[in-house]
């Protein structure tokens, strides 16, 4: 009798199958910080694309000519959910002149809201902002007698993020600081897309090194290069 064989998942794609999936008015939410850990293939694409009125949402917007930051100092963003944006000029005069509407929300709020989409959680509590302008227009809510503000979570159309190494199923391993927000932001994307320096065949990665199981990832692609140190020189 001819045994069964099991089918092997390959979630490996190119550029041009990651691009029909940014459209007019996505909202994407990245990895990275400083733009290190930014996707650069994948951004590239969206700009030549030229797609336009996206919501971002991602630990900061980068700078004017690297990573994220590119998107933004083009004016293709309506909408920009970051923890800060001091290091992109670009973003501050666009909100400045009500091209950009920003939304800032503490680095580690930020990071347990997506974390909260990601895991289904319908919100978080904190007390950061409390009787302060922050808490404008949110819920409180006092628990132990402490009162606390509902942060609501955050979610994406897709998300996108960069690691070192994928095998073929989409598992993620990522290098140092590049990993910063990223394995939170591959579950809080409906469509999860992974722009990777290395693939190899699923198996071959050591189960204990593994950040991002592929459950979380949709498709990934290799990157077409990029030096970091370059980057931010």
């Amino acid at each position: 009798m001819e045994k069964t064989k099991r089918r092997r998942i390959n979630k490996v794609a190119t550029v041009e199958q990651v691009i029909s999936h940014f459209k007019d008015g996505s909202s994407i939410m990245y990895g990275g910080f400083g733009g290190i850990g930014n996707p650069p293939t994948i951004i590239n694409a969206i700009l030549e694309k030229g797609v336009k009125d996206l919501t971002l949402i991602g630990n900061d917007a980068g700078f004017p000519h690297i990573g994220i930051g590119k998107i933004v100092s083009e004016g293709r963003a309506k909408k920009l959910i970051a923890s800060h944006i001091g290091s992109n000029p670009v973003a501050g005069q666009l909100m400045t002149d009500g091209k950009l509407d920003v939304e800032f929300s503490p680095q580690g709020t930020l990071a347990e809201r997506i974390r909260a989409g990601g895991v289904g959680l319908e919100g978080i509590l904190v007390d950061v902002g409390v009787g302060s302008m922050v808490e404008e227009g949110k819920q409180k809510i006092v628990v132990g007698g402490k009162e606390c503000l509902l942060e609501t979570p955050l979610k994406a159309d897709v998300a996108i993020v960069y690691a070192k190494k994928a095998d073929t199923f989409g598992n993620l391993i990522y290098d140092t600081s590049a990993r910063n927000t990223s394995p939170l932001v591959a579950m809080a994307g409906t469509y999860t897309i992974a722009e990777v320096e290395e693939i190899v065949p699923a198996g071959e990665l050591d189960p204990e090194c593994i950040v991002t199981p592929g459950v979380f990832v949709d498709m990934v692609i290799q990157t077409e290069g990029v030096n970091w140190k370059w980057a931010w020189e």
